[in-house]
């Protein structure tokens, strides 16, 4: 199946997103504090844990996710990525305009998708926060389970590059206590002393190997290797690394599990 096939958005009525507490306006943000000031909803990404309908409860696939922001709520299902518009009046949450993917996805329960959707589409939602637990009640009782996702340590994670684009061959590790960062350009092996400092990743200059591979491989490889020999700005958001060099490429990367 082509990307363009896979990236099919359906209108609310046909597939409709689950999981959110809370949106990120004002107004939402008020909610989040009404449900736990301490922990807000809002801003902060909720791993999805179970969904509990018709006296069955369904545990929740690897992935499944969401994000409530700016008056928008984001996320997975753990197959399917979705997105909805959502208001909040107290600790009430309503989801409309739901938009999703149409995937497919090996090893995924495709039924929990349908079940996490027909619950929490068209119809208020009372929201909950117990530290960091969030838990999302429709008026018949059915409930979403969600726990609030910690960011992956920069230190010790590999870190598999998708900016620029290497296939998933380039991959990175950062060692704080070595001072030193290791791991494969896309065709060659890399290290190099790393020191991690206020938001911030000095590195010095690469030792790689000397292998040769198709062009465009040799091309990111080439982009990579202009992040070494200087510092860097980090930037690690739950799964997401950016690294982001003054006169180099702004390079991304996802936590491996």
């Amino acid at each position: 199946m082509d990307r363009q096939k896979q990236r099919i958005t359906l209108t609310a009525a046909a597939m409709l997103v689950p999981l959110m507490a809370a949106c990120g306006s004002e107004k939402a943000d008020g909610a989040g504090a009404s449900a736990g000031a301490d922990r807000p909803v809002t801003g902060v990404r909720w791993n999805v844990d179970s969904v509990t309908a018709d006296d069955r409860t369904q545990k929740a696939p690897t992935g499944a996710h969401m994000t409530i922001d700016k008056g928008r709520a984001e996320g997975s299902f753990g197959c399917n990525h979705f997105g909805a518009e959502a208001t909040v009046d107290g600790d009430r949450v309503r989801l409309s305009k739901t938009m999703s993917t149409e995937m497919a996805c090996e090893n995924k329960p495709m039924a929990f998708e349908e079940v996490l959707a027909r619950t929490l589409s068209d119809q208020e939602l009372k929201s909950e926060v117990d530290g960091d637990r969030l838990v999302l009640t429709t008026d018949r009782g059915d409930t979403v389970r969600l726990t609030r996702a910690e960011d992956a340590p920069l230190s010790g994670t590999e870190w598999t590059v998708t900016t620029p684009e290497t296939d998933g061959r380039a991959h990175l590790t950062f060692d704080e206590k070595k001072g030193t960062v290791s791991g494969s350009l896309g065709c060659n092996k890399v290290n190099a002393e790393a020191t991690v400092r206020d938001g911030a990743v000095t590195l010095g200059p690469p030792a790689t190997t000397r292998m040769m591979c198709e062009d465009s491989l040799m091309a990111d490889e080439k982009a990579l290797l202009r992040l070494f020999d200087g510092t860097v700005k980090y930037r690690v958001d739950h799964q997401t690394l950016t690294l982001t060099s003054e006169n180099g490429p702004t390079v991304r990367a996802v936590a491996e599990r």
